[in-house]
Parts: C-alpha cells; structure tokens; sequence
C-alpha cells in the first residue's frame, strides 16, 4: 500500500452498536499497524472548548519574557514549565519553538530510595500573570484523558484481549504531559522539531487550524501530515511497540518551522501509564503474531517496558539544562557506565 495521507478515524462508531465499534476497532488497529499516525473525529471535545485551548495558549505567548521567565524549567526538577526557543534538543540538535510543560500535577515524590524516574512527579509552575491558564488546562487534561481511555480499551479489544487489557498500567495515577507550543517562521524552514518517535503510549495532537509543518515517516518517504478541521492527530509510541512486540508501530515524525512571518501553535497531550508502570506483553492472535516486526534495536535508546525509565532517559537528553541544574548524579552515573 502506498501512504500518501493519514487514514481518518470516527471515535463516534463507538457508541453505535457493537457492528459500528468493532468498524471502529479494526480500522485502529490496520491504521497503527500500518502507519502508527491516524486523524480522529467524533472524539466529542467540541470546537469551542478547542478554541478556548488555542486562546489560552496564544495568551501565554503573548506575556512578557519576563513572566515568562518567572516559570521557566530551570527551576522545576520535573521537567515542567516554560522552555525558551532554542531551549530544547532531539537528537542533539536545537529544537526551534517555544512551550511550556503541564504534566499531571501532584506532589514530589520525597521517598530517597525510589527509583530515580520517580523525581519527575510533582507540581507545576503557574504563571501568576495568567491565573486562567491552570483552570483551562486542568479542564482539558480531564478531557483528554477520558478520550484516550476509550482509546486504549479499543486496542487492547482491537488486538484480542479484554477491555481492562491496559488498565492496571494507567490506574488512577496515569503521566500525563500537555505542551502548549508556538514554532516561530523562519528562512530556511529548519527544525522545529527534530525526527524522533514519542516515549509512551499515546499522543493526541491538536494543531492551529490551517497550519501543516507535521511531516510523518512511512515507508513511502516523508509526508504531510496536515490536522482536520476538530480533529486531533494521533500517533502511537514506543510502548504499544514493545506490548506487541512491534506489531503496532510507533512512527519517526518531525516538524518543519513556519515560513517567514508566520507562526504555528499546536497542543500535543501525552497519555502514558503511571510512571513506576509496565505495559503488559500482548498474546496476540496467531494471525497477527505472524505480522509483528519485533522490536526497534537500536543501541542509543533502548526500549523498556516501564514508563519512567523511558521518560527520564528521554527529558534528560532533551534538556540537558535542566539536567545539569537538578540531576548532576544521573548524568555522572550514566556517563560512567
């Protein structure tokens, strides 16, 4: 088959008698099989509560550097708050964009002999000069959440096993990460964000209407990944890969900077099993057994099947900054093993 666009789901076939969800489960699994990326309708978050979200967020933007600064993530041990553009790396290369990072917000975790990914639980930084931020977003972290449950209990009957397949993974404490990023134009049309493949389970992207720059890797070349009008684009990580021993794909994608004068806002919501989880190995069906690829070897970023230790490798690399100010033990420890 040759990709030339993403395959577009209905989420609303869920709720038309088990002929619609089954419709809807199959073509879940043949879009992640084959591409890994997928766009979503029928999702119920409605277009004014979207609008809202990219208002928001346009605000943040617009604050003055210096509250902005007053939140950066050089003051959070968890990776959270506003990153500068030009503040974050992917395959150690600049990135070119400004956000900030909203995970699930409770306490730090103060148990000293916790595994080290257990650091990247705690609060967030809200900017007092935009007291509205944290409602519109704890609302739409709740929003997300609920979208994405309906999701991976559709894997997890997609692929043969029972609803509650994942569920012990996530619990009441699933990871979840909202960015709220705005790439600047720029001349040469560079990075904006760099090829990679996303750590965890899930991501629901929503994208500024009209703006395209998401390019997704298929076995046909790059393509354009352009966002529907109320629709999220959805893309699969390294996780479901290692829980079906790489019958589902977890796909490189990258981001192309705006031209000249223009800017792009986009909203990407990671939904990922609590951080001191392992996703469970799925016992396929013998007929898609036989089409898993096996995993990704790839020596410079090894795949484990616990959340924490994938997302702590990958903030570690991403914001060496952050790392350096918070974590100098992990750096020294990893550089010499």
């Amino acid at each position: 088959m040759t990709t030339t666009s993403l395959p577009v789901l209905d989420m609303a076939l869920l709720d038309r008698g088990e002929e619609g969800a089954e419709e809807f489960r199959s073509a879940l699994r043949t879009a992640t099989h084959e591409v890994g990326f997928f766009s979503l309708v029928g999702h119920g978050i409605g277009d004014d509560v979207m609008a809202r979200a990219f208002a928001e967020a346009a605000r943040f933007f617009a604050l003055p550097d210096e509250d902005k600064r007053r939140v950066e993530m050089l003051r959070s041990p968890q990776f959270r708050g506003y990153t500068r553009t030009g503040g974050e790396l992917t395959q150690g290369r600049v990135d070119w964009r400004e956000q900030i990072d909203i995970g699930a917000e409770r306490p730090a975790c103060d148990d000293l002999d916790a595994p080290a990914y257990m650091r990247l639980e705690g609060p967030n930084l809200w900017p007092d000069a935009q007291p509205g931020l944290r409602e519109v977003f704890t609302d739409w972290e709740r929003r997300c959440t609920a979208v994405a449950r309906r999701l991976v209990r559709s894997w997890a009957v997609a692929l043969g096993g029972e609803p509650d397949l994942f569920d012990s993974a996530f619990g009441d404490r699933p990871s979840t990460l909202i960015k709220l990023v705005r790439y600047p134009g720029r001349e040469d049309r560079g990075q904006g964000v760099g090829a990679h493949k996303d750590p965890g389970v899930m991501t629901l992207l929503l994208v500024e209407p009209g703006k395209g720059g998401l390019q997704v890797a298929t076995d046909d070349g790059w393509i354009e990944a352009p966002a529907l009008p109320g629709a999220f684009v959805v893309n699969i990580g390294e996780l479901l890969e290692f829980a079906t021993d790489g019958y589902l794909r977890a796909t490189v994608h990258r981001v192309v900077s705006p031209p000249p004068g223009e800017t792009r806002l986009s909203i990407p919501f990671f939904f990922n099993p609590a951080l001191d989880s392992s996703v469970p190995r799925v016992e396929l069906p013998p007929e898609l057994a036989a089409q898993a690829r096996g995993l990704t070897r790839d020596p410079d970023n090894v795949i484990s099947g616990t959340f924490g230790e994938n997302l702590l490798k990958a903030r570690l690399r991403a914001h060496p900054d952050v790392a350096a100010a918070h974590h100098a033990d992990l750096l020294a420890a990893r550089a010499g093993s």
